[in-house]
């Protein structure tokens, strides 16, 4: 194991002499390339000032006092840093910097910091992030308080005590304690990389723990959409009782409006416009990133939201939508009956959308809008090109060599 560099020097700030001649003595304190500088309280002239040997040269009382008081800071720092490491710290500048001057400091603790920048996080709540950004927060919150005491029989560790092998285990820990898969583990880790950002800003921490670690989400090329038949087929199949039929609705309103599922739940009456020609618009920014979705309604959507407006709903919601989990299991037993040999999500209603609007020649910027998107990189990911497409996009190529020919 390489071993870890560190060095103390003294040198004068010459641009802070006093009235007196006097020049204050600075001790750096430097860990692995890095340094932080310290005043010692303690000042020289400096004619008298060996940089050569950081000492005072001369044999009057000030120089013997000035001497001691540098050979006493040195073992004070060494003697922090011996305390850190047995601590389970690194020893680095800014931990030896922050125990000299504030020595009845304790060490910045992980998890207590994390509580409070959760509730940091919470009052930025419709201001910089959503709602659904701060539970997040909350949730990581509470895995590593579970994860913390579980690995390192300790109810809390220190900051500094982050690192590599800290994150890797945590990762671990998500996806087999709280069955989350590898996209949700590394959502879950961007909120603690975003904190530990937080904490190298305010100094609590001197180097970044994910500064070798890859956060990067599996895209999945295969996920399922519906063809244009199918999504006929699901809308005008009759459904055997009114509970299977409640949810076909809303997933065809998704289906046909490009909403996500928690944005279909959360839509409301304020959420509807009509423009000069007539035309239903819905303006809603979406839940996940507060990004405005621009969508003019058609026909069925307009049809299902009259018929579903008299249905006892919650006040000023339009749908009736169950739990995501409800749905979902739901949507199978309509796959079922529809004879659609694919898994039905609530989010394949979103790719649905996005993938029929491609097909049928809609820009990928202006499917952005729709989705709620603030670039088209994102949008690219729900667009896929049916054969069909592909076919027909080879026939206008074929149709301008054979002209050419």
């Amino acid at each position: 194991m390489e071993r870890k560099r560190f060095g103390v020097t003294f040198f004068l700030r010459k641009a802070r002499t006093n009235k007196a001649g006097l020049t204050p003595i600075l001790a750096r304190i430097t860990t692995n390339g890095v340094s932080k500088e310290v005043y010692i309280q303690c000042s020289v002239p400096e004619s008298k000032w060996s940089q050569a040997k950081e000492r005072a040269m001369g044999k009057d009382k000030l120089c013997q006092q000035v001497n001691a008081c540098l050979d006493s800071y040195r073992a004070r720092i060494l003697e922090i840093r011996r305390e850190l490491i047995a601590k389970g710290l690194d020893g680095n500048c800014l931990e030896i910097k922050n125990q000299l001057q504030n020595p009845t400091t304790h060490a910045t603790m992980l998890l207590a910091e994390l509580e409070k920048y959760c509730v940091k996080r919470q009052g930025e709540v419709g201001v910089r992030i959503t709602q659904l950004t701060a539970n997040k927060y909350h949730r990581v919150l509470r895995y590593l308080q579970e994860y913390v005491p579980a690995q390192y029989r300790k109810k809390d560790v220190p900051l500094a005590a982050v690192d590599y092998e800290f994150i890797d285990g945590f990762n671990t820990f998500v996806q087999t304690a709280h069955n989350c898969h590898h996209n949700g583990a590394v959502n879950l880790l961007d909120c603690v990389k975003n904190f530990m950002r937080y904490a190298i800003r305010n100094e609590w921490i001197e180097k970044d723990p994910f500064r070798n670690y890859k956060l990067k989400e599996e895209h999945n090329k295969n996920k399922d959409h519906l063809t244009k038949n199918e999504l006929e087929t699901l809308i005008r199949k009759p459904m055997p009782n009114n509970r299977l039929e409640r949810i076909r609705d809303v997933f065809a309103f998704c289906c046909l409006t490009g909403l996500a599922f928690t944005d279909v739940e959360h839509l409301r009456k304020e959420h509807i416009t009509a423009d000069e020609q007539g035309t239903q618009w819905i303006h809603k920014p979406r839940e996940k990133t507060a990004v405005m979705s621009r969508i003019p309604l058609l026909a069925h959507p307009v049809r299902l939201l009259k018929k579903y407006e008299n249905n006892g709903l919650e006040k000023g919601k339009l749908l009736l939508v169950s739990s995501n989990q409800k749905m979902n299991a739901y949507l199978k037993e309509i796959a079922g009956i529809c004879n659609i040999d694919k898994t039905l999500t609530t989010h394949v209603a979103r790719h649905t959308f996005a993938c029929l609007a491609v097909e049928y020649g809609m820009p990928i910027d202006v499917l952005a809008k729709i989705l709620g998107h603030s670039n088209t990189n994102m949008t690219r990911h729900y667009a896929k090109f049916s054969e069909q497409l592909i076919g027909r996009e080879m026939q206008k190529i074929g149709q301008m060599f054979e002209q050419a020919i």
